[in-house]
């Protein structure tokens, strides 16, 4: 019983631990992507209104 127990409780760390380790990746994803978006419409505005 003991053991059954001890391998759910591991799993259930694992999952825990993945979700957290995902949720920060792709928080760092998505702050990426909208800081390369943000510089391409910038780099838009420049080279259209400042030649």
């Amino acid at each position: 019983m003991d053991e059954n127990f001890m391998i759910y409780a591991g799993a259930l760390l694992a999952i825990v631990i993945c979700f957290i380790i995902i949720k920060k990746v792709a928080s760092c994803l998505i702050r990426t992507v909208v800081g390369l978006v943000v510089l391409a419409i910038i780099a838009y505005v420049y080279y259209m209104y400042m030649r």
